[in-house]
């Protein structure tokens, strides 16, 4: 997390499912909704059910530190978050911060109970190894001291044991948070060599769950790849880590390779105009569609600019979140497909089980009458969920299929979600 973004400026820092990107434009006299006479554009794409592309781990938010003028999570608000019913986000996955204090602990223990009681799985990142193994005997800036990787190690898996012990078992722990970044806050800087090199000789020690790094900034591919290119470090790396801040949206082929998954761990934008929130559907749909990634955690679940705002109330881009949250769940795995005929409408599919999930979203400002075809698989019937400006993941009339296929209009500026019955 860079918090000079989110601390400063922001804070101030299995069915297949198919989804229906945006169109801009509005949706008049279609199949699907009745009106007036403006016509709308046609598009045509198909889904290949047997070309299995990744599994999808999920979604997911943040409740490390504390930002300014946010009150703590109520159990409500647990719920709005991790629910998948009508009116809540659908998250399944949860980052917390391993502190360095016990009353920090002892809220983030707090936290992972609330998420794990909700059907979620709970990851955890270090801002910084303990002072006392740092060459500058502070958590703010500085390295890592040489001689106690192994010491930081078995800090890592204490820290599972203990929130084990506590009723919150981890799914992982994370080597460093942001490695290749010195802020002015909690920090550690590694370079690649350094993180590869910890990895290799100490990775083995983390025991009591999985071992995540690196958490880059950005998805840096050379710093990924100096881990990956050693057999035992990467032996003892179970996922790949990787924000998003200033680009990073593309396939590692080397983790592919390797058979490590890849989770989007961090990412805001704090600006909550409708076109930033339907920004927010274009990058998980790139992050699945480009680069492949198994997962998609945002930073804050609770800020203004975040999925519920401080409030407690679902945002607009909790909705926008919830198009996929709710519907993909842990385990589908992402359908292939054919260019669509319109590239301003973006789609890609899923399947949960044996039903599909189709995920779209319409870029343009003009309605567009999509037609969507399934191959290799026999599919029933789809409900529609549909986010506009002045709708928040409505449920639609229930969509009939012909010939293996049918046809839906997109509104402009819009996501649908079309699910199989």
């Amino acid at each position: 997390m860079i918090i000079k973004n989110k601390y400063f400026r922001g804070l101030q820092k299995l069915p297949v499912i198919v989804l229906i990107l945006f169109v801009s434009c509005s949706k008049k006299g279609s199949d699907n909704n009745t009106g007036d006479s403006t016509p709308v554009l046609s598009a045509e794409v198909t889904i290949l059910a047997n070309e299995n592309k990744q599994v999808i781990q999920g979604f997911g938010c943040a409740t490390v530190f504390a930002p300014p003028n946010t009150s703590s999570l109520t159990n409500v608000e647990f719920d709005r978050l991790f629910g998948s019913g009508t009116g809540q986000v659908g998250l399944n996955l949860l980052r917390i911060r391993i502190a360095s204090d016990d009353a920090w602990r002892a809220t983030e223990l707090n936290h992972a109970k609330a998420a794990i009681q909700r059907g979620a799985k709970v990851f955890a990142s270090p801002w910084s190894p303990p002072a006392r193994m740092k060459t500058n005997n502070n958590i703010i800036g500085g390295k890592l001291i040489p001689d106690s990787g192994a010491a930081y190690a078995r800090y890592l898996n204490d820290f599972a044991l203990y929130m084990a012990s506590n009723g919150a078992p981890l799914y992982a722990v994370s080597v460093q948070n942001e490695p290749d970044w010195e802020p002015n806050y909690e920090s550690c800087v590694w370079t690649a060599t350094e993180m590869r090199d910890f990895l290799k000789d100490h990775g083995s020690l983390v025991t009591a769950t999985r071992l995540m790094a690196p958490e880059l900034v950005n998805n840096n591919q050379t710093y990924v790849n100096t881990i990956l290119s050693d057999d035992t470090a990467a032996a003892n790396l179970d996922i790949v880590g990787t924000h998003l801040y200033g680009g990073g949206i593309v396939e590692n082929q080397l983790a592919s390779n390797k058979g490590k998954e890849v989770w989007m761990t961090e990412h805001l934008d704090t600006n909550v105009t409708y076109t930033a929130n339907l920004n927010t559907a274009i990058e998980i749909h790139e992050c699945f569609t480009k680069a492949n990634f198994n997962a998609y955690i945002w930073w804050y679940g609770k800020r203004f600019y975040g999925p519920i705002g401080q409030d407690g109330i679902i945002t607009k881009r909790g909705y926008i979140i919830s198009q996929f949250a709710r519907f993909i769940k842990e385990g589908a795995v992402r359908l292939g497909s054919s260019a669509n005929s319109r590239t301003d409408v973006l789609i890609s599919a899923y399947r949960n089980g044996i039903k599909k999930v189709v995920v779209a979203i319409n870029l343009g400002a003009t309605d567009v009458k999509q037609k969507i075809i399934f191959q290799g698989t026999t599919v029933t019937s789809f409900i529609p969920y549909l986010t506009t400006s002045a709708k928040n993941a409505e449920q639609g009339s229930i969509i009939a299929i012909s010939d293996n296929s049918f046809t839906y209009t997109i509104p402009g500026k819009s996501i649908v979600t079309l699910v199989e019955q």
